[in-house]
C-alpha cells in the first residue's frame, strides 16, 4: 500500500498521474473493475484508488515498479488460483502484485472481486474458521545472524510465533544480496533494543532516547 499524499482526490486525475510502468495497468485493472461491479463507488484513500460497497471492498496502488491491487478481506475470500501474495501481518487485508497483465488471470480476478462484493453486502455471514498456518521456514541467513548475536537470539525466542514470522517474512523477500545485509542488519538491531517487526525503526532512535532518558533520570526498557 503507497500510504504517500495523494496529489488529487479525482480517480481519473488519479490515474493520469500513475508513474509510467504501473499507470496502464492500473487503468485496465480499473475498466475490468468498473464493468465487473457498476454499483461500486470510487474514491482516493491511502493515495490508492478504493472502491466500496457497504464498506471498503478493494483498492489499487499505482507504485513504480509494480501495480498493487488491495482486498481488505482477502483473507476471508477463497483464492484458487493464488493470486494473493503472502502476507505475514496480522490483518484481513491481501494483495496481488501485478507487473504485466499476461501473469494475471482476468477470470480468478474477477471471480474474487465477485466473492469480495458479496461478502461486503452481507456482513452477517460469518466468516470461515481461520485455516492454521503452516510455519514460514527460517530463513537461513537470519538463522546464521542470530547464531552470532545472543542478545537478539534471546529476544526472538521470546517473541510469539506470529511476531517471528514477521522477521522470517520479511528477511526470506528480500532478493537482492545488499538488500538482505541492511534488512538483517536492521533486524539484529531491532530485537537487541526489544523491538518486533512492527516497531524496529524504533531501534535506530533509541541511543539518542536513552542518553536523552539518562540526562532527566528516566530508564528505557526493551518491549515486553
Amino acid at each position: 500500500m503507497d500510504c504517500s499524499r495523494a496529489s488529487t482526490r479525482d480517480p481519473e486525475r488519479w490515474l493520469d498521474a500513475a508513474p509510467p510502468f504501473s499507470g496502464p495497468l492500473a487503468r485496465r485493472v480499473c475498466d475490468w473493475i468498473r464493468r465487473w461491479e457498476p454499483d461500486l463507488t470510487e474514491a482516493i484513500k491511502w493515495n490508492m484508488l478504493c472502491f466500496t460497497g457497504r464498506k471498503l471492498v478493494c483498492g489499487l496502488s499505482a507504485c513504480r515498479k509494480h501495480l498493487g491491487i488491495t482486498f481488505f478481506r482477502g483473507t476471508e475470500l477463497d483464492d484458487p488460483q493464488r493470486l494473493f501474495t503472502p502476507n505475514a501481518m496480522s490483518t484481513n487485508i491481501l494483495g496481488i502484485r501485478v507487473t504485466s497483465l499476461d501473469d494475471l488471470a482476468p477470470g480468478a480476478l474477477r471471480q474474487l472481486l465477485h466473492a469480495a462484493v458479496h461478502l461486503d453486502a452481507a456482513p452477517s455471514l460469518p466468516p470461515p474458521p481461520k485455516a492454521k498456518r503452516e510455519e514460514w521456514p527460517m530463513p537461513a541467513p537470519l538463522s546464521k545472524a542470530l547464531k552470532n548475536d545472543k542478545a537478539a537470539a534471546v529476544f526472538f525466542a521470546q517473541l510469539k510465533p506470529t511476531y517471528q514470522r514477521e522477521y522470517k517474512v520479511w528477511i526470506s523477500t528480500a532478493k537482492q544480496p545488499d538488500t538482505i545485509a541492511r534488512r538483517l542488519e536492521e533486524t539484529l538491531r531491532a530485537l537487541r533494543s526489544g523491538k518486533k517487526w512492527a516497531k524496529r525503526r524504533e531501534a535506530a532512535a533509541l541511543p539518542e532516547l536513552r542518553r536523552r532518558g539518562a540526562r532527566q533520570g528516566n530508564v528505557i526498557r526493551p518491549e515486553e
